[in-house]
């Protein structure tokens, strides 16, 4: 909630401006509407000799719990380039970013996860300031109950059911959390509105 104007610094309140079809944050001094919209989250899935790289984060919220590399993208970023970003700094590593994986809308807390699948350069890799630690586990070893978001959990069940099955999919989807218990039981959330279209090889 916006409270205050960032432009003059007056109390804001929520009211719907003309020509607009739901509330926004209006500056009672100077009348600028401030508008609030979702963020985006930019994260790679980093397949490695032996398995994908996974960080354990450093850092609340679910600070001890286990993720891929990911993070809000930056002004001036293009969605590859903050998902490489936000890889080298949590885990140390430097990428390609092969292809898109899934693009997941989460509208119960504004935000819309882009996850890539990206391969490991060299074998460097590490635990960067976010990070207690980063390894390269198989599918198998997957810490499934130790997950720090729905949102992984679902895109990295998602890369598993098609890398079991030996195919390349690109999904889209809508998180869904039926508003009861904590907001990290994945068991309170489904993938709804699910299209898996087939990734298109290289020529």
């Amino acid at each position: 909630m916006i409270r205050f104007c960032p432009t003059c610094g007056a109390p804001c309140e929520d009211r719907v401006p003309p020509g607009d079809d739901r509330p926004r944050a209006v500056c009672t001094a100077c009348a600028t509407v401030h508008y609030r919209n979702p963020q985006s989250v930019v994260g790679c899935i980093v397949e490695a000799p032996g398995g994908i790289l996974l960080c354990r984060r450093a850092i609340e919220p679910a600070r001890g719990r286990w993720t891929f590399p990911a993070g809000f993208l930056e002004n001036g970023e293009s969605l590859a380039a903050g998902a490489a970003r936000e890889t080298w700094e949590e885990a140390r590593a430097e990428v390609e970013v092969a292809a898109p994986h899934a693009l997941l809308d989460i509208p119960h807390i504004a935000q819309t996860y882009v996850v890539f699948r990206a391969r490991l350069l060299g074998e460097a890799f590490g635990a960067g300031p976010e990070s207690l630690a980063v390894e390269v586990l198989p599918l198998e070893r997957i810490p499934w109950d130790e997950l720090a978001f729905p949102s992984i959990a679902l895109a990295l069940r998602l890369y598993a059911e098609d890398t079991l099955r030996g195919v390349r999919r690109v999904h889209q989807g809508v998180v869904h959390w039926d508003g009861q218990g904590s907001r990290y039981d994945l068991a309170r959330y489904e993938l709804r509105a699910h299209r898996a279209d087939p990734l298109v090889p290289d020529r």
